[in-house]
């Protein structure tokens, strides 16, 4: 049946001049196909016949305007809910000018438990100080990225001591102590990712990224000295 689905769907929908075919993959997703192809969803789906919020399935061929360029899949990307979070978000022009890197400083947490102890310890009124967190495989999955509300909401960060810069800075928080471990490659895979996002979607070049230590007014050592700052920031890529 799958195959016949497929075969169906070449038949009818020829390719003309020089359009791609693409074979979806596990975890594909017809909104990603297209944002890695440059095009709209909209348009990705009237030209193989589908609903726009029709599934796909692994195996099935899809034809891709000529329009579209050539893939990058090996940059790595940060998954379709993440970025439509980071698309929906209403960010106001020129609303930030850092994104700044943290660890946690313990071995295993999550979205909600960070969130909670930020507002029964640390008596914070928005909870999770940073927007985003990544995970380690404790507590949350190796790689995974978690959005807070800070972000969605568009509010000032809890991350900084000073007030001004959380103001003007988004934090990052990896899980993890970078002191006694090292973060994962996953977590890197994500944090280049995530960053590279947040600097297109902000309008932010390269020279925006810092580390907590970096910027914080009052000396810290997050995030520790494992963290691989220098490799880290020199292979970002600038928003084209």
């Amino acid at each position: 049946m799958l195959w016949a689905a497929v075969l169906f769907t070449l038949l009818t929908l020829p390719a003309k001049g020089d359009e791609q075919t693409y074979i979806v993959q596990r975890s594909d997703t017809l909104y990603g196909i297209a944002r890695r192809y440059g095009l709209s969803m909209s348009q990705l789906a009237d030209r193989n016949g589908l609903a726009k919020d029709a599934h796909v399935y692994v195996g099935q061929h899809l034809l891709v305007p000529s329009l579209a360029p050539p893939p990058t899949p090996s940059r790595p990307a940060v998954g379709d809910s993440v970025q439509k979070a980071i698309d929906k978000a209403p960010v106001a022009p020129g609303r930030w000018r850092y994104v700044v890197v943290h660890h946690s400083g313990v071995d295993r947490g999550d979205l909600k438990s960070i969130d909670r102890y930020h507002k029964e310890e640390r008596h914070m009124e928005h909870g999770l100080a940073y927007h985003f967190l990544i995970g380690n495989g404790n507590g949350m999955r190796d790689g995974e990225i978690a959005v807070g509300d800070r972000w969605r909401e568009q509010r000032d960060g809890g991350h900084l001591h000073s007030e001004a810069q959380n103001r003007i800075a988004l934090g990052i928080c990896l899980i993890g102590n970078f002191d006694e471990d090292k973060p994962t490659p996953r977590q890197m895979q994500s944090l280049t990712a995530l960053t590279e996002a947040l600097l297109k979607r902000c309008k932010l070049s390269t020279s925006a990224v810092k580390t907590h230590q970096q910027i914080n007014v009052v000396k810290t050592r997050c995030p520790g000295k494992n963290f691989p700052t220098r490799s880290f920031i020199k292979g970002l890529r600038s928003p084209r």
